[in-house]
């Protein structure tokens, strides 16, 4: 079982930015072997996927609303990954979620809790 949480989350104003955590946790958890993404989702609308950065570590992809202005890195030796914001807009108001999922399958199997980003005009 993997277990995820995220944290970092809070309000800012436009054109500020924030940075979120995801640490995950289990027995046989190993960041070699997830692709590891980024969700949210607005009040009213559905889950949004934001990017991913891939099981190897070397690739990532982001959603087109968010590139150049989000970048997701991260590091082995904590268990973490994160998500750094920067340009943030009102419209990037939404609980952010990160979520797991095993190399070469289609779907995330773990998810986290999610953490609230709101960002004022």
């Amino acid at each position: 079982q993997v277990q995820l949480v995220e944290s970092g989350g809070g309000l800012v104003q436009a054109g500020g930015s924030l940075r979120l955590s995801c640490t995950a946790s289990g027995r046989t958890f190993s960041f070699n072997n997830y692709d590891m993404g980024w969700f949210r989702q607005a009040p009213g609308k559905e889950r949004e996927f934001v990017g991913k950065i891939r099981w190897s570590g070397v690739s990532t992809v982001y959603v087109d609303s968010v590139k150049d202005r989000f970048t997701i890195s991260r590091d082995i030796s904590k268990n973490t990954v994160y998500l750094q914001m920067n340009s943030l807009k009102p419209e990037d108001t939404a609980v952010y979620y990160c979520a797991a999922s095993a190399a070469y399958t289609r779907s995330y199997q773990y998810w986290g809790q999610g953490t609230q980003v709101t960002v004022s005009s």
